[in-house]
């Protein structure tokens, strides 16, 4: 049970992080300027609940593999997570704006509002530091179910203050100070998997 909580933890505090200063909130900030709350809401549940299961699937089957060979996956993971972070976080700042979002929200059903956040929110995760954590993490702790909560949870919540707090997050809190932040944590993960991988 201690594995268990940890695995949720783990996985809800490293997405949630990254998710902060991420291009899938920035895409919800968008969205929820064009279409009502509730369906960017369950549109962008469903998206996540699938992303979740998708990544936690892929770190389990990574686990399957021997201990040492799990632990240099684990490692390689993260230290390419780390990479891209650290990239993102002491690159040049990006201040473009995403334009098109209109004042008056658009007088579109539920379905089509529902629909295109699923869509932009389930393409937008695709490749994301986020889904390389929740690998990394289930391939870690052999815990899918604990890990599929943690980061589905993490999503929504970051999608959840997207929508309702808008953009005070990214005004108060750089977006590549949160991004060297969690460039150190995946860097110690990294670490960490390594010496396992050495230790066998």
């Amino acid at each position: 049970m201690a594995s268990w909580f940890l695995a949720l933890v783990t996985a809800f505090g490293l997405v949630f992080l990254l998710e902060l200063p991420d291009k899938t909130t920035a895409l919800t900030l968008v969205l929820t300027t064009r279409f009502r709350p509730l369906p960017v809401l369950v549109g962008s549940a469903v998206a996540f609940a699938l992303q979740a299961v998708i990544a936690v699937s892929l770190g389990s089957a990574i686990a399957l593999l021997p201990n040492r060979v799990v632990a240099g996956a684990v490692f390689l993971i993260f230290a390419i997570g780390a990479f891209l972070l650290f990239r993102e976080g002491f690159g040049p700042q990006d201040t473009d704006e995403a334009d098109g979002a209109g004042s008056s929200k658009q007088t579109a059903t539920f379905r089509r509002a529902a629909l295109t956040s699923f869509g932009t929110l389930f393409a937008a995760e695709f490749g994301d530091a986020s889904q390389l954590a929740a690998v990394g993490v289930a391939a870690r702790f052999a815990q899918p179910s604990a890990v599929v909560l943690g980061t589905f949870l993490a999503l929504m919540s970051v999608t959840a203050l997207a929508v309702f707090i808008g953009g005070k997050i990214s005004r108060r809190v750089p977006a590549h100070l949160i991004n060297r932040g969690a460039g150190f944590v995946f860097s110690a993960f990294a670490l960490i998997a390594l010496w396992q991988a050495l230790l066998g």
